[in-house]
């Protein structure tokens, strides 16, 4: 890894800090200048201890074209680094279709876009991470080196230690961007074609989105240099509408990738008037985009917790292919919530914070290696006597898939938790890093949290 002297000092700073915390017993938490990505959860306990302000480790710190390779700090987001990298015809392998979404939490949570089908999640594109650990020392990581904890890190949301430097591969990237949309009038077919198309090179970019069940459209991008026009959906024209009426667009390779951070998918609905030209027009820039959506739901977050029972369902489950056609069974019978965005997603092997015989469970039924993540964005959740987030996190187990933790969790016992992830892998990188246990721990955070 590369030697920068201001950010070794930002580095030496923040290490100092933990040391402090850590000689006088204190647990802690990051705080950092973007917004955090979580669902926003009344009474949520994941923010309660003492604060350590990552807010300096925001920088592009170096990239080599040739190389293709970059070194960043945490704090940078993604339309920050698409910025950086892209006049130099590069991009990450995977962009996460918020704009607002840091280069840390993509690798401490689960970050999969619409080139998840060839090159998996954006921690997979890792090469090496530096740490602070719970100590205050500076750890560095590897394939190659300690690759043990380098393969946990990934999904463990923070809890072991306080990412400081990320190098990660690019790739080349044209200007623009060209969009098929192909309809079809059942998931069967989707499903069918979603399988066929993941194992050929025919599209750069291939994702979907489920209308209803006679409207899936299959979102298929290919590079470009020279388009004969370019749309624009980040005042008025709403994107996920668009790809139900028409068969071709074409975007700025920029607006590609944050084609959903205006409507943060497709939440502007649940307020209305947020997608009235008029009130897009004159207030679009404090209401649209996912960092306003986070920064107001965070403000009322008191005031709709009085007027809800339960927040909507806001979550990403991942489904292996196998079981897909079983899950979407199930979800048109008993969830119907439409659109749902659906992003094939390559893994290799299953990751080590998953409990052995469950990711065996997982092997069985991925088929080419490819899981499906189905993320679902708002639906109502009122219905007394039925708690959808719960029936959606019981169900994705059922099929032997993982949901994100970043949203609401119902895991009634530590024992149900352990079912699906490594106790004995995830506590023992929380001995090798954290041993006084000055970051909280994984079933500690998000067990516990409903």
């Amino acid at each position: 890894m590369q030697q920068f002297p201001e950010h070794e000092q930002r580095v030496a700073d923040i290490a100092a800090q933990v040391a402090h915390r850590a000689a006088h017993g204190q647990k802690i938490h990051i705080t950092k200048k973007s917004g955090h990505h979580v669902v926003p959860l009344p009474g949520d306990r994941r923010f309660k201890d003492a604060p350590v302000d990552i807010s300096a480790l925001s920088n592009v710190l170096h990239i080599d074209a040739d190389q293709r390779t970059c070194s960043c700090e945490p704090g940078v987001t993604f339309r920050q680094l698409v910025q950086a990298t892209l006049p130099l015809g590069l991009i990450p392998t995977v962009v996460p279709e918020l704009e607002g979404i840091t280069v840390g939490g993509a690798v401490a949570g689960c970050s999969v876009e619409a080139m998840s089908y060839r090159y998996g999640g954006f921690h997979d594109s890792a090469l090496e991470y530096e740490l602070v650990d719970g100590q205050g020392q500076v750890l560095r990581c590897s394939p190659t080196e300690d690759a043990d904890l380098f393969h946990m890190i990934h999904g463990s949301y923070g809890t072991l230690g306080i990412l400081s430097q990320i190098t990660f591969r690019l790739i080349p990237a044209s200007p623009f961007v060209r969009m098929e949309y192909r309809h079809l009038g059942s998931y069967k077919e989707m499903h069918r074609q979603l399988g066929e198309l993941c194992n050929s090179d025919a599209y750069d970019f291939i994702d979907g989105i489920i209308h209803s069940p006679r409207q899936c459209t299959l979102c298929l991008g290919t590079w470009i240099e020279d388009p004969p026009y370019v749309s624009d959906y980040t005042v008025e024209e709403i994107y996920y509408k668009s790809t139900a009426r028409r068969t071709e667009d074409y975007l700025r390779t920029e607006e590609y990738c944050f084609r959903y951070d205006t409507e943060c998918h497709w939440l502007t609905r649940t307020v209305p008037p947020l997608e009235w030209r008029p009130v897009r027009r004159v207030l679009g820039k404090y209401l649209l985009g996912s960092t306003n959506m986070i920064r107001w739901s965070n403000r009322l977050s008191r005031l709709q917790s009085m007027i809800q029972r339960r927040p909507d369902v806001v979550v990403d489950v991942f489904i292996p292919y196998g079981e897909m056609p079983r899950f979407w069974q199930w979800y048109e019978a008993d969830f119907d919530f439409y659109p749902l965005w659906i992003v094939p997603y390559r893994v290799k092997e299953v990751y080590p914070w998953i409990a052995e015989a469950f990711g065996q469970g997982m092997e069985e039924v991925m088929t080419d290696d490819l899981i499906v993540d189905c993320a679902v964005y708002g639906r109502p959740n009122n219905e007394r006597g039925k708690d959808y987030s719960r029936l959606l996190q019981a169900k994705t187990h059922e099929l032997r898939g993982i949901k994100t933790l970043i949203s609401r969790n119902h895991y009634d016992t530590p024992a149900d938790f352990w079912h699906v992830y490594n106790k004995e892998n995830i506590q023992a990188a929380k001995a090798r890093t954290d041993p006084r246990g000055v970051f909280p721990g994984l079933y500690e955070t998000f067990g516990l949290v409903e």
